[in-house]
């Protein structure tokens, strides 16, 4: 049977983060404040959940305080900087490859990797195709940092749709959370020309850094666990010229 792997939907209001597909272990309960609203929400992990958020959800945004109880470890599925900087800890990890998604440097950045005069690009998970990355454990400990420092760094402008998806490991396969862009996204590009890709790699430039290191900084990493992206190395041609 195939699981289909809905997105979060956004509720106009601040309200309960419900709607988990009732399993019987690996369960994550955490309060969270914001401002003077106390929201509690449950988390499932042990199956790829229907997740209700409300456009100002505190998991689009940050996570401000916990009190949690955690009894499952959580996977992340990384397929570009999470590879080379995940800032969390990493108790195991594997090549892996999703279906129905690939890598692609069509997403504005105009924090990250650039600025609202000059937005620079981050790669995006889109629909359709295949996309080999790196799938990490983090501990059911640490879940909670984890959180919290994912959604500081992926999504301070709640650009990205997060998703759960099914990677293939040597044990198995796992639901893992996975940061995802629609192409009807104000952020998604859609294709630019090779003079564009110049322009940004000259000149795009935000609080992590150039998008030129950026995407180079993701190619070697790449290529270091033994994944080829042709698509990614012949956009970078386009800096030399």
């Amino acid at each position: 049977m195939v699981t289909r792997h809905r997105p979060l939907r956004r509720i106009h209001s601040y309200r309960l983060v419900t709607n988990f597909l009732k399993a019987t272990t690996c369960k994550l309960w955490f309060t969270l404040k914001i401002d003077a609203i106390h929201v509690v929400h449950h988390f499932d992990f042990s199956q790829p959940p229907s997740w209700h958020a409300s456009r100002s959800s505190p998991l689009r945004t940050h996570p401000r305080s916990f009190a949690d109880t955690v009894a499952c470890d959580l996977w992340i599925f990384a397929y570009a900087s999470l590879i080379w900087r995940p800032e969390f800890e990493v108790k195991e990890q594997h090549l892996t490859k999703v279906q129905g998604w690939h890598r692609a440097l069509k997403m504005w950045s105009r924090l990250n990797r650039g600025t609202p005069e000059c937005p620079g690009l981050v790669f995006a998970l889109l629909s359709g195709g295949s996309c080999q990355g790196m799938v990490f454990r983090t501990p059911a400990s640490d879940v909670k940092q984890t959180i919290e420092k994912l959604w500081v760094r992926e999504m301070p402008n709640r650009v990205y749709t997060p998703r759960w998806l099914q990677c293939p490991t040597p044990q198995g396969t796992v639901n893992a959370l996975a940061f995802t862009l629609p192409r009807s996204s104000p952020s998604f590009t859609g294709d630019l020309s090779p003079s564009q890709y110049r322009h940004i790699f000259q000149h795009a430039k935000g609080r992590y850094g150039t998008t030129l290191d950026y995407a180079q900084e993701t190619l070697n990493s790449l290529k270091h666990h033994g994944i080829q992206d042709k698509a990614l190395a012949a956009l970078l041609e386009h800096a030399k010229d």
